[in-house]
C-alpha cells in the first residue's frame, strides 16, 4: 500500500515530501514513510528524520481532539449517552491499569506504538492514551520514543534486509 500511495503522490511532490505525508497518514504512518523512502533511494537516515516528523506530528492533535469531540458528542442528544459510556468505560479501564501497572503503562503506551503490527502505531497508541486519560504531554513524549523505535526497526526491514538478499 505504501507503493501505491508513495507512486501516486511521486507525481506531485519531491521524495522526500511524499516520506513525510506517507508518515502522517494513519494507516502508514512511519511503517509506510520508510518504505517509500527506500523505494525512492533516499539515505535511511535522512529518511528516518524525515518519516519521524510527519508520524510525530499529529500525535498531540490527536490526543487533545478525541477528548474534545467526546464533549461535543455529550452536548448532542443523540450522542450524548454514547459519549458518556465511552468515557465512564475508557475512565474506569484507565484508573485500573494506572493502580495495577503505574510505572509500565506508559512503558507499555511506547512498546504498542512500536510494534510493527496491524492495528498499532502512533494514532492508536494517541487514541489509546486519549481515551484512558493518560498525561498528554507525557503520552507524546513516549508515542514519539515508540515512533523513533519502529523507525529503526523499519530502517533495517526496509533498507538493510534488501542488501543482505541482492546478488
Amino acid at each position: 500500500m505504501a507503493h501505491v500511495v508513495s507512486n501516486f503522490l511521486s507525481r506531485f511532490f519531491s521524495p522526500e515530501f511524499v516520506v513525510f505525508l506517507v508518515s502522517l497518514l494513519p494507516v502508514l504512518e512511519i511503517r509506510g514513510g520508510m518504505i517509500a523512502a527506500a523505494l525512492f533511494d533516499i539515505p535511511w537516515y535522512f529518511a528516518i528524520i524525515i518519516a519521524a516528523i510527519g508520524n510525530m506530528l499529529p500525535i498531540y492533535f490527536v490526543i487533545t481532539s478525541v477528548e474534545n469531540l467526546l464533549k461535543r458528542m455529550r452536548g448532542v442528544k443523540f450522542l450524548s449517552g454514547a459519549a458518556r459510556w465511552a468515557e465512564n468505560k475508557a475512565a474506569k479501564q484507565g484508573a485500573e491499569l494506572a493502580r495495577e501497572y503505574p510505572k509500565r503503562l506508559y512503558l507499555g503506551l511506547m512498546l504498542f506504538v512500536a510494534v510493527p503490527l496491524p492495528g498499532t502505531g502512533a494514532w492508536t497508541g494517541a487514541l489509546v492514551a486519549s481515551v484512558l486519560g493518560l498525561d498528554p504531554k507525557k503520552s507524546v513524549f513516549f508515542i514519539c520514543l515508540g515512533i523513533l523505535e519502529a523507525g529503526v526497526f523499519m530502517s533495517v526491514v526496509a533498507y538493510l534486509i534488501p542488501t543482505l538478499f541482492k546478488y
